[in-house]
């Protein structure tokens, strides 16, 4: 798929054009018309559809217990890859997809909220990595960006701007979403373009940011299809679920009343096995260890047990909401004959599931971002709110991990699979084959590069006369065409707060350093006294031994509204005796 256009130095250069300019102007030979900017002929329509804190083993599509019926039809007609990675945490992915480079190549080391002076961490996206809307749009492609973006400075997003870092500044014609980490699903922080606005319709009317989100997807794509047919478009569509606050209607929270009443160990233990069957993780995976800073959930009181349940009751709710409206853009797409036309590529996590609510989660997210941890009996006293307007509940941290099964942690845990292993589907007929599996490693940069390949266009080494920092990511679509063919992005590094890792070849080197929820009891070490673990070609879920209870925990509960929670402080893995388990010949500990 190739043109005699130089589409390397982005914008593309203007044709030459015959110049005739006789003293009488009925002398004038006529010239041919300007053509609009087209990118190659047979370039798709591209559509990535981005979910938020959704761990591996969430989606049914990979194994999970939410039910998400569009995502499993992807997966059917497209290619389900299993070692897919993030960076754990939702600022940096989200630069690190829509650049094609590594997060601190990016400037996104953290959330854009904590950024700092320190290169790799500014939060402010350099020029010299220009995103994918920006070559998309100047290759001819019509983009728009609907829902969660999370990469604007958050000291640039007041009605003074400056608005280059704002969507519209980015690469995309259309912007219609919020700008933060979250926000309120039934009340959202809407912005259109660079415009704050209320939201079309109230909580009482029905209204639910993910419906909207798509309504508006459906809307400009139809526009853009009745008024330019022959410009293929990009839409990137990233909800704000299934981040907290987990609202959805009433009728998918009443979907799923008592379906998690075996608790998330079990839960555990029965997506691990679905998993099997769906030929989304080897016939020999390991089921890591349960995590000893979260209590067993035989441990719980009758109580916890009630509140967890329905704490998650309420996520599973809004992962099946989510994708119910993500078949319903696929349904209009297909009904206007352009879904087989289209790439869509499933993102089933901007990083794995969240466990920062802590062991017993919470009723209002903003308590534990201000480290104020709600009892039982608080959350309790409001079951029934759970999931709609009054509430900004959050899931507990067992449930989040039951939802990155088989691996270790969660969210923000940049070392371990549990925190950047996440489910995605591509699915393009006649290009992509339906309904097979690929195991080779990919990243969240190599989207970039398997987007352009797909559409024929060229890596620019230019745009806007700044010249370009080379894509770090690899395109997949060697992949897709062949199962068996070597993996090609053969070496990756992950770091958050901290917590680091590097994969090469098979082998992974990671180390564990911060938690991934508010706990002043915890014993951060000095770098220089973080334990390495590592781990082979064979070990395809990590599966370290842990202590199964730390000596030192804490057994008091937490019912009551003057307790806070249990101590969760562990005994960290050393060398030599006394480590509390002893080392493995697969996944050893350095």
């Amino acid at each position: 798929m190739t043109d005699a256009l130089d589409r390397t130095r982005l914008p593309l250069a203007a044709p030459p054009v015959h110049q005739d300019t006789p003293l009488d102007a009925r002398d004038a030979r006529p010239t041919a018309p300007a053509t609009p900017t087209r990118p190659p002929a047979g370039a798709p329509n591209v559509l990535i559809v981005l979910i938020d804190d959704m761990g591996f083993g969430a989606s049914s599509a990979f194994g999970g217990p939410c039910a998400m019926p569009a995502a499993e039809r992807m997966g059917d007609e497209g290619v389900r890859f299993t070692r897919f990675h993030t960076t754990a945490l939702c600022s940096p992915t989200r630069q690190a997809l829509l650049t094609g480079r590594n997060h601190h190549t990016a400037n996104m080391g953290v959330i854009a909220e904590v950024a700092t002076s320190a290169r790799g961490y500014t939060g402010v996206r350099p020029d010299d990595c220009a995103t994918l809307a920006q070559v998309l749009r100047m290759n001819g492609y019509a983009t728009a960006a609907f829902g969660k973006m999370h990469q604007t400075p958050p000291w640039e997003t007041s009605p003074s701007g400056p608005f280059d870092r704002w969507p519209t500044g980015e690469g995309f014609d259309r912007f219609y979403g919020f700008l933060g980490g979250d926000t309120h699903q039934y009340t959202p922080a809407l912005v259109e373009g660079t415009t704050p606005i209320e939201p079309p319709r109230t909580p009482e009317d029905g209204y639910h940011l993910s419906e909207d989100l798509v309504d508006q997807a459906i809307a400009w794509t139809s526009t853009v299809g009745a008024l330019t047919p022959d410009k293929p478009w990009f839409t990137y569509l990233a909800f704000g679920a299934t981040h907290a606050p987990h609202h959805a209607p009433e009728e998918y929270r009443l979907r799923y009343r008592g379906a998690f009443d075996h608790g998330y160990d079990v839960q555990r233990e029965r997506t691990l096995a679905r998993q099997k069957e769906l030929g989304v993780v080897p016939p020999d995976a390991e089921l890591t260890a349960p995590n000893p800073h979260i209590p067993s959930y035989a441990d719980l009181t009758d109580e916890d047990r009630a509140v967890g349940n329905r704490l998650f009751e309420s996520y599973a709710a809004m992962a099946t909401h989510t994708d119910d409206q993500v078949a319903r853009l696929l349904t209009v797409l297909e009904e206007r004959g352009v879904l087989d036309d289209t790439l869509v590529l499933y993102v089933l996590g901007d990083n794995g599931a969240s466990a920062e609510a802590g062991a017993y989660g919470t009723f209002n997210e903003m308590a534990y971002q201000n480290d104020v941890a709600m009892t039982t009996a608080q959350i309790q006293a409001r079951l029934e709110e759970i999931g709609g307007p009054t509430a900004f509940n959050h899931v507990p941290a067992g449930w989040a991990h039951a939802l990155n099964t088989p691996y270790q942690w969660s969210k923000i845990v940049a070392s371990h699979w549990g925190g950047t292993r996440t489910g995605v589907i591509a699915r393009l007929p006649g290009r992509i084959p339906a309904g097979e599996v690929r195991e080779q490693f990919t990243h969240v940069i190599d989207v970039v590069p398997t987007v352009l390949e797909l559409a024929g266009i060229p890596e620019p080494t230019s745009v806007s006369g700044v010249p370009q920092t080379p894509l770090e990511g690899t395109s997949f679509l060697y992949a897709a065409d062949d199962a068996a063919a070597p993996e090609r992005h053969d070496t990756q590094y992950f770091e958050i707060a901290g917590n680091r890792g590097i994969y090469h070849r098979g082998w992974a080197a990671v180390t564990q350093h911060l938690l991934p929820w508010p706990d002043r009891s915890y014993p951060v070490p000095a770098f220089t006294d973080d334990t390495w673990e590592l781990y082979g070609p064979d070990d395809w879920t990590q599966p370290a031994t842990w202590p199964r209870r730390c000596p030192t925990s804490s057994a008091s509960s937490r019912t009551g509204s003057s307790s806070r929670r249990r101590s969760t402080t562990c005994c960290r893995w050393t060398t030599g005796s006394g480590s509390g388990s002893t080392p493995r010949s697969r996944g050893a500990r350095t």
